[in-house]
């Protein structure tokens, strides 16, 4: 058969899809993976060390079968394979018996061994969870096969993490019971497979024969075949594209050839903006609309999707919890069977239809999707990635597409942080104290630890203190994790619970933060106010943790309007300078935009004044003569709504309007909807640098025609700010420029970037701040902006009449 016809699928990821049944219930930590953080991978090495020579760790096992018009190969790793008359010791008697009669009849059985690590008290089991035992069933029937065997013991060990208490069971069995079992386990999962297979053949030949739709752009057909070229290699790649180029189809339409040709089977497209991924989804419908039959999914945020006002995933909150995983699959086979254009919408049609929750209903349809349009957590949050897409079967099987990759950097550094608050705990600890003596006692002593460290850092003229180990603490939460477990269990419900479960994932995600560690991270406490502390892992350098993420990509390509310098984002992203990068130059004409630095204007703190900020207006006022929409951009709430009071009392002819600082959606939605071509006379927005308005946002067709950046952006001097200048100054970099420039002047990048978003748009870009001028701020301007101007006060008003008459 052709081997383009095959499917693999590892044992966990079916048994846990098809076996799956009941109810969605997050008030048990029954879905933390204990195995696969460090901890977890610890203990087990070391179980499978004491097990002796005759215990075999970490066996590959396979099995390939036709299914109609498939092969099917399930794969995986059995923790041990444990020979003959070895373990007798720890069998229960029923297995004994038997094993003893196959003694007696000279016939000799192997065993598999599936480990199981936690925190709940391992006695607290009276029979191992389903799904453990049919993983394990799985690699007994498997290993049965392969080696021509007629029987089989299975032993299912459960380990907790803290004591390394161990409980086990025991079963035994024929080889025509399990594969009885089995092949109704693949029969099931066998329709599944028939539609994949039916749908790949679909999405290879059109996507072969499928065209660029457009006629290419300048630079569009760089960026197109950069991308095509880094996917045929196996090349992680930056490109610097500007707004303007099309990088999204550029992006999109040779990722969806290389699944064409064969290259990957799946498209990742991540990015931090919802713009953004509308503009995925418009592209794939074009690609469609040309022929491509292609299935493409937008996964949304689950508060988003939720269908209760507060967000309770549980059978007894709601309704679509209970039972949902007896009715999801039949679900998913109905929307993947009929619908190409996943949309948030399609996804609550059939979730209110078959009564499942549409948030993880999302999440398994994704599974059969060609393009998944996702936020970045999603692939490289450790909490919160789709973990069924990356096991090891899946290494170099995708495409990432990192959109707006400059953001990465900051959101890498936040999913890859964790952090303990005193304040926190005590609130913790007085909700679980009338339900759990043992709970409130572990917290009490998670919260002795910190008051210690808030007596030590009292006494110190520092408001933080730097720890190169915080093993002590680590095992107090671990001691507190393993009492919840129990609690959990026994199903104890504390007052306020969600919070309790919310400080309780907090504390796991601490633990894994900290277990799996490497380079590129601080530890450190800070005071917060007289009577709070925090401890901080903070990742100093996200790199090193989304490097773990990149070998499933055959290739990773990042790309966005402001990657300078090259090497800053490098080093942070991927932490190899040598990685392929491109830099796409301008498409429009430099004649549609006056681009200027001033004179007298400083953001700086210790500069500002009442007479700045009449002076600042006045660049404002005299830079919009000509009617239509501005932005004026500014480095904090303070700083702005001070020169927005002064813009009251001098711009008396304009609208003037002002970012607040708890903007709902809707009212993001109102405030952008005010940039329209109608308005009757000029506007001018105050909005924050490196907020909401100041990128993702498209005013094209001169809703926008001017923006007014004032101040280099620099990030407030804080701790962690200090600790990255330090941090990379140690390494030798520049550290100033890593903790303060580079970040500040993307923003500035960002919003100067609002205002030409067409070839036909037209308008001004003045960066007010002298600082502009300095060569260490100079020197990261894009190529493009070679003819910028410097426009004093004096001649700024005949500067810009002349450009518009012109």
């Amino acid at each position: 058969m052709d081997e383009k016809l095959e499917r693999r699928i590892s044992v966990r990821n079916l048994v846990e899809f098809i076996l799956r049944n009941g109810d969605i219930d997050e008030r048990s930590s029954g879905t933390v993976d204990y195995d696969a953080a460090s901890q977890g991978a610890k203990l087990h090495r070391k179980l499978q060390a004491k097990a002796g020579s005759q215990y075999h760790s970490e066996v590959t096992l396979s099995v390939t079968m036709p299914i109609k018009s498939a092969i099917l190969t399930v794969w995986g790793r059995a923790d041990g394979v444990i020979e003959p008359f070895a373990g007798r010791k720890e069998m229960t008697k029923e297995v004994l018996d038997i094993a003893q009669k196959m003694d007696e009849e000279k016939k000799a059985f192997y065993t598999i061994d599936e480990i199981k690590t936690m925190y709940r008290d391992v006695f607290s089991y009276e029979e191992p969870e389903l799904l453990h035992l049919a993983q394990a069933k799985c690699y007994a029937y498997i290993y049965l096969r392969n080696n021509h065997e007629n029987d089989i013991a299975v032993r299912i060990t459960y380990a907790n993490l803290e004591t390394e208490a161990i409980k086990r069971f025991w079963y035994f069995y024929s080889f025509d019971e399990l594969e009885e079992w089995f092949f109704n386990v693949v029969s099931e999962y066998s329709k599944f497979v028939e539609f994949e297979i039916e749908h790949a053949i679909n999405v290879k030949e059109t996507a072969k024969k499928l065209e660029f739709p457009f006629e290419y752009r300048k630079g569009q057909k760089e960026l197109a075949s950069f991308v095509y070229s880094s996917i045929l290699r196996k090349e992680r790649a930056f490109c610097q594209a500007p707004t303007g180029v099309g990088k999204t189809m550029s992006a999109v339409f040779p990722a969806i050839k290389a699944i064409g040709e064969g290259l990957v089977e799946k498209v990742f497209y991540a990015t931090a903006k919802t713009v953004t991924r509308t503009v995925a989804e418009e592209s794939m419908r074009i690609l469609k609309s040309k022929g491509l039959v292609a299935s493409s999914i937008t996964l949304t945020a689950k508060d988003k999707l939720c269908i209760l006002d507060e967000h309770k995933c549980n059978p007894d909150a709601c309704k679509r919890a209970k039972g949902h995983y007896d009715r999801v699959n039949a679900c998913i086979l109905d929307i993947i069977t009929n619908e190409l254009d996943i949309t948030k919408d399609v996804i609550e049609e059939y979730a209110r239809a078959y009564e499942v929750c549409p948030f993880e209903l999302s999440l398994d349809v994704a599974l059969y999707c060609d393009l998944i349009i996702c936020d970045y957590n999603y692939i490289f949050d450790p909490t919160v990635r789709l973990k069924r897409f990356f096991s090891e079967s899946n290494f170099a099987k995708y495409e990432f597409l990192v959109d707006e990759a400059h953001n990465l950097v900051d959101r890498g550094r936040d999913m890859f942080s964790a952090e303990i608050i005193k304040e926190k705990v005590l609130v913790t600890k007085n909700n679980v104290k009338d339900y759990s003596k043992k709970a409130s006692n572990r917290l009490a002593s998670i919260n002795k630890i910190l008051l210690s460290l808030l007596k030590e850092l009292s006494n110190s003229a520092e408001d933080y203190m730097i720890h190169n180990s915080i093993d002590e603490f680590v095992l107090a939460l671990r001691s507190f994790v393993g009492v919840i477990e129990n609690d959990l269990q026994n199903h104890i419900r504390f007052k306020e619970h969600n919070k309790v479960m919310e400080f309780f994932f907090d504390v796991l995600h601490f633990i894994n933060m900290y277990d799996s560690r490497e380079k590129g991270y601080i530890i450190y406490s800070e005071r917060i106010g007289n009577d709070n502390i925090r401890i901080k892992l903070f990742c100093v350098n996200p790199a090193n943790q989304l490097k773990n993420i990149y070998p499933f990509a055959r290739s990773t390509v990042l790309f966005s309007a402001t990657l300078l310098p090259i090497n800053y984002y490098k080093e942070l992203l991927t932490a190899d300078t040598n990685d392929k990068a491109i830099y796409i130059n301008s498409p429009f004409d430099n004649a549609n935009r006056l681009l200027a630095t001033t004179s007298g204007v400083t953001s700086l703190y210790k500069d500002r004044s009442e007479d700045m900020y009449k002076r600042i207006v006045e660049y404002i006022d005299k830079g919009s003569l000509k009617q239509g929409n501005y932005m004026a951009f500014f480095s904090s709430y303070k700083f702005m709504n001070d020169c927005y009071d002064v813009a009251k009392d001098k711009i008396k002819d304009k609208e003037l309007i002002v970012q607040d600082s708890n903007m709902s959606e809707d009212e993001r939605i109102e405030f952008l909807n005010k940039f329209d071509t109608d308005n009757d006379k000029t506007m001018i927005a105050f909005c924050i640098l490196g907020g909401v308005f100041s990128e993702g946002i498209d005013l094209a067709n001169e809703k926008l025609i001017g923006a007014f950046v004032v101040g280099n952006g620099l990030p407030q001097v804080c701790v962690e700010r200090k600790l990255l200048n330090e941090y990379f100054a140690k390494k030798g970099l520049d550290g100033f420029s890593y903790a303060y420039i580079y970040p500040g002047m993307n923003k500035v990048l960002q919003a100067a970037g609002r205002v030409i978003r067409t070839e036909n748009d037209k308008g001004i870009i003045l960066l007010m701040d002298d600082r502009f001028k300095k060569t260490e701020y100079y020197r990261l301007f894009p190529r493009e902006w070679n003819d910028i101007k410097n426009l004093n006060l004096n001649i700024l008003e005949e500067n810009v009449k002349n450009f518009w008459k012109e």
